[in-house]
């Protein structure tokens, strides 16, 4: 599977600058942060219940 490169990323900024506008694109950057954050957090503690069942 190919990777995001520069040019990638630019066209989809871009592309979510025209959707959502300039005003509203930190709110989303911002809750997409903290998605990403509570996805990992949630993956951390099944991982560590998972290893201390097999314990």
């Amino acid at each position: 599977m190919p990777s995001l490169g520069l040019p990638e990323l630019i066209i989809i900024l871009v592309i979510a600058l025209v959707v959502f506008g300039p005003k509203k694109l930190p709110d989303i950057g911002r809750a997409l942060g903290n998605s990403i954050k509570e996805f990992k957090k949630a993956t951390k503690e099944i991982t560590k219940d998972i290893d201390g069942d097999a314990q």
